[in-house]
């Protein structure tokens, strides 16, 4: 499984090219380059040259960086900035990147043999890279060009929000997911034509080709089951694959193994036998997992079933350190949150994982741990690589100094590439605006490794204000004890976006006012608690961030604070184990920090796409009945103020899952009104997720919220047709 000395040299010789010119902090700022559809500059030969053999793709997945099989270059699809960015090795502050601008942001890019494929989210109308954009989305096809970095070839409009991509064996054709649309295409390459659209369920995002090139897997970001499409060469359909989440730390409860979210990314073993997810599992168990546990999930493609499966028995274990903390704080020993048969886990290998390569050498995966800036190598051939890292690495710095916040070497890595030796990887640092190069470790028990700072090198500042840059590097930051436990902002929001999770809320009675209650504590599954005072939580489902946060308040789903600022300070106590976090901290402190997230929040986190179209009969409709004062929508969800008229309004007690949660404290049915602001994509809906749809929202609805129960069927389907154009 491991590498020779010969092998560890050759590793070293070239990850020290790669790092002749750029020691760890060097800085060089990229160069702009606008693409022309001309003919390269280049000049012909006089003497027709063999040719030569063309070079298969170095992986078949795109991603946010790629390494070239045809020329010593990287491929960055810097979404933030609105470019892509070829960046020529060895990595030289003498000869910046060139940056192609793109036609909206760029979401993964895919270096072929002659071409680039590039998936983009949707067209900009202005160069503002934080401005909203519209569909569709698209893939381009171009070529790489000695002057001009790349020229198009030509492209293809797809449902908007194109995001993951990924080809065939035979480079025929282009899967392309997008997450807002939920929907998979399939693109020829030969004639740059639509093959196939696929309608899937929410947020599809990574997306991988069998060897047999006629069927693909895609994961989701709110869920654990995985979509399967057939057929990809001919009349493709799409069927689910059930994939629980982190089986062997989680109770076999079929809601606790379905909640996974932040599958960004997926590979295959070299052979296609197995399909590698890093993700987040909601209801996985361990020391303190108020979130849940990361894990990377091992699919067997051959019969489609998970390589690790959950013990007959389950039973709970306990470790003799954590017993003797629980007796020191006075809790009870029979802690909940300790639980067999995999070991339990206080601190988590990755946080918000992004990206994944498979290492052929060592036969390893190397995940971008996206919350604690780090790279963290996985034994490919584990049942479960999350119970144990072989080799850390830390392109952060591991700063996590109160006075110092947002302070990083490599804020967010976001995407990975393997040099041809595989001996050293190259990482971009999303919210620092940086490229790591990380010298790997060769397992070679002759050559030890020796860790050193990765050299990191500038790709130009962020184009936000200082503030709002400073919030984009917290949104991330899952170090930071100040403001969580283990998890980051973009951990419950991804992409500004939500979950699909419905959390629960543990409430307490305040020690200063007797018969006064207030949130205390998250925690992803309902939970016995160790001693007295909490209960098992209330239902509060994510909300949407992005495009809803414009308002100066109030935010919470109880209004209960009257700012943004405010709220994000809230959720600095909120999002950790038994609650707490900086409320003994001085303001000085926490005050920065929610201020600078905030900022980011409102310029910074970019709407999902709009589709921007004449209104069909139905969506006519369903318009007049929404403004009808007889139906009284729009009583409440004041169009010109972002639907919402942001008061907290008395709804009573609906019918929830009462096993699960708590009624409201003190039967407080009152919930601010939340923005019908895209809409459409945020399911499920209500403060407890009731709601699976906006059909079954309006189906029931009667008159808990304006008056639809004298609606017919055809007027019913005509509201829900407006409500998703929202």
């Amino acid at each position: 499984m491991r590498t020779s000395a010969s092998t560890f040299l050759l590793a070293g010789f070239t990850s020290l090219a790669a790092l002749a010119a750029c020691k760890s902090g060097d800085t060089f700022s990229p160069t702009d380059a606008t693409p022309k559809p001309t003919a390269s500059n280049t000049a012909a030969p006089d003497v027709l040259q063999p040719a030569r053999a063309r070079r298969p793709p170095l992986v078949r997945e795109g991603g946010a960086l790629v390494r070239s099989p045809s020329e010593p270059a990287l491929w960055l699809a810097d979404e933030d900035q609105q470019v892509v960015r070829r960046i020529a090795l060895p990595a030289d502050a003498q000869n910046p990147p060139v940056a192609v601008k793109m036609p909206g942001p760029p979401a993964a890019v895919l270096a072929l043999d002659d071409r680039v494929l590039v998936t983009v989210r949707g067209l900009r109308k202005t160069d503002d890279p934080a401005s909203p954009y519209e569909g569709p989305g698209l893939l381009l096809v171009m070529r790489p060009d000695p002057a001009a970095g790349l020229v198009e070839i030509g492209r293809v409009e797809l449902p908007a929000d194109a995001w993951g991509l990924a080809i065939t064996p035979d480079e025929s054709t282009a899967l392309v997911t997008s997450p807002w649309t939920h929907a998979v295409s399939a693109v020829d390459l030969k004639t740059l034509q639509k093959r196939w659209t696929l309608d899937v369920p929410r947020e599809p995002r990574a997306v991988v080709v069998l060897p047999d090139g006629k069927t693909a897997y895609v994961t989701h970001l709110v869920r654990a089951t995985l979509s399967r499409i057939d057929a990809v060469d001919g009349e493709a359909r799409v069927k689910d694959v059930p994939f629980p989440a982190a089986p062997l730390r989680t109770p076999p409860d079929p809601a606790r193994r379905e909640a996974a979210t932040l599958a960004y990314s997926a590979v295959l073993s070299p052979d296609g036998a197995r399909l590698f997810v890093p993700r987040q599992a909601l209801g996985a168990m361990g020391e303190s997992a108020w979130n849940g546990q990361n894990t990377v999930d091992i699919l067997s493609t051959t019969d489609e079933s998970p390589l690790a499966v959950r013990a007959p028995r389950w039973f709970v274990m306990q470790s003799k350190p954590f017993q003797k903390l629980l007796g020191e704080f006075g809790f009870e020993e029979a802690d909940p949150h300790l639980t067999g048969p995999a070991p339990a886990q206080i601190g988590e290998l990755f946080v918000q994982p992004r990206a994944v390569v498979y290492r052929k050498k060592t036969r390893t995966l190397l995940v971008a741990s996206e919350g604690t800036d780090h790279l963290v190598e996985l034994d490919a051939l584990s049942l479960d690589p999350s119970l144990g890292a072989l080799r850390k690495y830390d392109l952060g710095g591991g700063n996590t100094e109160d006075d110092k916040p947002g302070a990083t070497r490599c804020g967010a890595p976001t995407g990975i590439a393997l040099s041809e030796d595989e001996g050293t990887a190259f990482v971009f640092c999303r919210s620092s605006h940086d490229l790591a190069i990380v010298r790997l470790d060769a397992f070679d028990k002759r050559a030890p490794y020796e860790s050193s700072p990765p050299a990191t090198f500038s790709l130009g500042p962020d184009l936000l204000p200082e503030q709002a840059a400073l919030g984009r590097r917290l949104y991330y930051n899952a170090r930071d004890w100040l403001m969580s436990a283990s998890y980051g902002c973009a951990g419950c929001h991804p992409e500004g976006r939500d979950d699909g999770h419905v959390w629960h809320e543990d409430i307490r009675e305040s020690y200063e006012e007797k018969g006064k209650f207030e949130p205390n504590a998250m925690h992803a599954f309902e939970d016995k608690q160790a001693f007295e005072g909490f209960f098992k939580g209330v239902p509060r489902q994510t909300p949407m961030l992005a495009g809803r946060v414009a308002a100066f308040g109030p935010y919470g789903w109880k209004g209960e604070s009257p700012n943004l600022k405010h709220r994000v300070i809230i959720g600095f106590g909120l999002h950790r184990w038994l609650g707490g976090g900086p409320l003994s901290y001085s303001a000085d402190k926490t005050i920065p920090r929610a201020e600078a997230i905030a900022a980011f929040a409102r310029n910074g986190l970019v709407p999902p796409p709009r589709d921007n179209h004449e209104k069909t009969a139905a969506e006519k409709r369903g318009e007049q009945l929404f403004n009808d004062a007889n139906v009284g929508c729009a009583t409440c969800h004041v169009p010109k103020t972002d639907y919402t008229n942001r008061a907290v309004v008395g709804l009573g007690a609906w019918a929830f899952d009462k096993a699960r949660f708590e009624t409201e404290a003190e039967d407080d049915w009152k919930f601010k009104t939340p923005s019908l602001l895209y809409l459409a994509g945020s399911a499920p809906y209500y403060h407890d997720g009731s709601a699976a749809t906006l059909e079954d929202l309006v189906e029931r609805n009667g008159k808990r919220m304006g008056h639809t129960d004298h609606l017919s069927k055809e007027d019913r389907a005509a509201l829900v047709a407006f409500l998703k154009t929202l």
